[in-house]
């Protein structure tokens, strides 16, 4: 087994070089699920190939998204447990190669059968709920094919980065919101998470989280106050929710620990036991962090959370 920190290296070094699995050469030879049979339901069209951000804080992201998919990250060893990953990126782009792709090898590596979503955008001209219903359908797909993956249909769970975490949040505190019309086999399988990781999420909509792209993509620049309430994640916050942690930067600039704290608050209102970690320093968009952060301890306390909530999954 690869340990962390060697993974953390071997990280670095493949987005260094450029041969990180994101270029359209690697990704190439990646398997892919695509979720929609034809053309994706909602309105929008996207036209020309996708884009791959090439510098600065939009390196190694997707946009142009034209065909929403599943990348596959199969472990050798399926510990019978799932993790479909959803990278932030505001709603304009997908952070791969910061964000989901090195978690999806760290669970990889640790056995986890995980998936990268690859999900439609609103700033790319399509409607603002095409993406959550991308994430509805991620789930019923890698439900519907666990069997086929080794899973446990009730060990299939969603994690999410800033952004990516809105919209793995709305997918756990929401899955039976009606977001588009199916009616293929798949349709049958539930949307749930069976857990949910949000990290430095966008959690409210409303004032004072007035600046994030997040919820100008979603809903515009002057939303009522309707909008705001039904799109934000505190608002669903129930007894019943999934198994949710969460982590935190003290001094994130775009999602600071308000989002987290309101979600949480919500939840242990609501009669849940969600699980909070705010560390000191990091800023935002930290993906697996470096090993000389304390945040890099994060997959850990995840991995630790999960076996504490499901103790009887197979390593």
């Amino acid at each position: 087994m690869i340990g962390r920190r060697s993974l953390l290296s071997g990280a670095a070094g493949l987005m260094a070089t450029g041969a990180f699995p994101i270029g359209s050469a690697r990704a190439a030879e990646l398997e892919e699920i695509p979720l929609w049979p034809g053309r994706p339901p909602g309105r929008g069209e996207v036209r020309g190939p996708e884009k791959i951000g090439n510098a600065g804080a939009g390196k190694g992201a997707v946009s142009n998204v034209s065909t929403p998919r599943l990348r596959v990250y199969r472990p050798r060893k399926p510990n019978g447990m799932a993790v479909i990953l959803c990278g932030g990126g505001g709603y304009f782009r997908i952070q791969l190669e910061k964000e989901s792709t090195p978690a999806a090898l760290w669970l990889q590596e640790r056995g986890y059968t995980a998936f990268d979503l690859i999900y439609r955008l609103p700033a790319d001209g399509w409607e603002a709920s095409v993406p959550f219903a991308d994430a509805q359908r991620a789930m019923k797909i890698v439900r519907s094919r666990a069997a086929e993956f080794a899973l446990r249909e009730d060990r299939i769970g969603i994690l999410g980065f800033s952004a990516g975490g809105h919209l793995a949040g709305f997918t756990a505190l929401q899955p039976d919101r009606k977001l588009y019309a199916g009616s293929d086999s798949i349709e049958r399988f539930p949307a749930r998470p069976d857990f949910a990781a949000l990290l430095f999420p966008v959690v409210s909509l409303r004032p004072p989280f007035t600046t994030t792209r997040t919820r100008r993509e979603i809903v515009g620049r002057d939303p009522d106050v309707a909008a705001q309430e039904a799109w934000s994640l505190d608002t669903y916050a129930a007894k019943d929710a999934p198994p949710i942690i969460q982590f935190s930067t003290t001094d994130d600039p775009t999602t600071p620990p308000g989002h987290n704290i309101a979600l949480y608050e919500a939840l242990v209102r609501a009669g849940a036991r969600p699980e909070l970690h705010i560390f000191a320093e990091g800023g935002h968009g930290w993906g697996l962090g470096t090993p000389d952060q304390p945040l890099s301890q994060w997959p850990t306390i995840f991995e630790t959370w999960l076996r504490a909530r499901f103790p009887d999954h197979t390593r």
